[in-house]
């Protein structure tokens, strides 16, 4: 709301870019500190209406170190996130902003499917919680209305790289393009680091380009529902989803900001993507509730996040990268996640497979997901997390060097 307070100063006084500049970061900073606080001040309070509510981690027994001690810690601490996040962004960022709103609803929409089934664990005592196909769905439904509103806004555009000319006084000058809708991507470390989607069916005949949306809508679902899951399973000791996560938010945050400067995007060689700077307004505010959350959250943890929180923050991570256009990178950016769902696929694959052969289910790694591996082999839980911060912060930078290194 105090965006439309600031737009109308702004224009008041005719600042110049350069003020739009410092308008934008003036937001952002303001944004995070505001997130931050809440998260912190208010998060101990939510932490204690948690406890007063017994609304408790239920632990099953699978033999980890310091596992039992666990049970009865307040869990639903997605909470903390979500309201730290979404208070400071309808302070501060513009909510005309087809990507803002994208975010918005991505936020509230992954937070209910994880508030569900953390009630159902806690209140309806299932452990399987929400059902695995609802879940799904929920994902699935999500993805419809990202890659849609994507495909289809008018709004949601790229500038085609500039170009020169000479003026009638002999002067160079340069002339940006015209905004146009592509379904374009950046492919990293490849020279001509293009992707357009619409190639993918072109092959089906003439004017088949039209139909890109048959490509492009079930590659969001399956980016969505991956990475969103992908956070969900990294949820499994303390201080280690928020941790990795603020990593990934972080680096995208300089991505949104280089790819909505027609300036930085220009000289990196990636899509110039209008109207894309306003979402480091949002970035901010989830970095800051991230790092508030991440407060209560280090081992030992006063309080969990949940479903309510990890499925919220994968989901998150997902639409930007894919609004970012930096989707191709979610394997290296998010390799945490990318891990930890692996081992799971490897395991849960090699011991199905060993039992038809064999008759009896192998396993490839102590207990997955991959932190339970460590955990097994009497590693303490801070030193894996630690570790695993200091493999994200390395495939972060890797992630940011790709916007040179072709």
């Amino acid at each position: 709301m105090l965006y439309y307070l600031f737009e109308y100063l702004e224009k008041q006084y005719q600042l110049p870019g350069a003020g739009l500049f410092q308008f934008l970061t003036f937001r952002a900073a303001m944004s995070v500190l505001l997130s931050l606080l809440i998260a912190m001040v208010y998060g101990k309070r939510i932490i204690l209406f948690l406890q007063k509510k017994q609304i408790g981690e239920s632990i099953r027994d699978l033999g980890l170190q310091g596992q039992q001690q666990k049970a009865g810690t307040p869990t639903m601490g997605g909470i903390i996130i979500i309201i730290s996040t979404l208070l400071p962004v309808l302070l501060f960022a513009d909510l005309e902003n087809v990507y803002v709103i994208l975010l918005i609803i991505t936020l509230i929409w992954m937070g209910i499917i994880g508030f569900i089934d953390d009630y159902i664990k806690i209140f309806k005592k299932d452990k399987q919680g929400l059902k695995g196909r609802f879940k799904v769905i929920g994902q699935v439904v999500l993805g419809l209305i990202v890659g849609t509103t994507l495909y289809f806004h008018p709004q949601v555009t790229i500038k085609e790289k500039d170009t020169t000319r000479i003026t009638e006084n002999f002067r160079v000058e340069k002339v940006y393009g015209e905004e146009m809708k592509a379904v374009r991507t950046n492919v990293p470390f490849f020279k001509n680091n293009e992707l357009d989607y619409a190639e993918w069916i072109s092959w089906a005949g003439e004017g088949m380009e039209e139909y890109a949306w048959l490509i492009f809508i079930p590659v969001v679902i399956f980016i969505i529902t991956a990475v969103s899951n992908g956070a969900n399973l990294t949820d499994g000791i303390d201080g280690l989803a928020a941790g990795s996560s603020a990593i990934i938010v972080l680096t995208l945050g300089i991505f949104a900001w280089v790819s909505g400067n027609i300036q930085f995007s220009d000289y990196l060689d990636i899509f110039y993507l209008p109207r894309v700077g306003e979402l480091v307004v949002f970035i901010a505010a989830f970095v800051g509730a991230l790092v508030g959350f991440l407060w209560y959250n280090t081992y030992p943890a006063q309080v969990f996040m949940g479903d309510t929180g990890s499925l919220t923050i994968g989901g998150v991570i997902a639409v930007i990268a894919i609004i970012v256009r930096k989707e191709l990178l979610i394997p290296i950016l998010c390799g945490i996640f990318f891990a930890e769902s692996l081992s799971v696929m490897l395991q849960v694959g090699y011991f199905k497979h060993t039992k038809k052969k064999y008759g009896e289910g192998r396993r490839i790694f102590l207990m997955a997901p991959l932190h339970h591996h460590y955990q097994k082999k009497l590693y303490h839980e801070s030193k894996i997390v630690t570790r695993f911060w200091i493999i994200g912060i390395l495939l972060a930078i890797i992630s940011i060097v790709t916007l040179k290194i072709r």
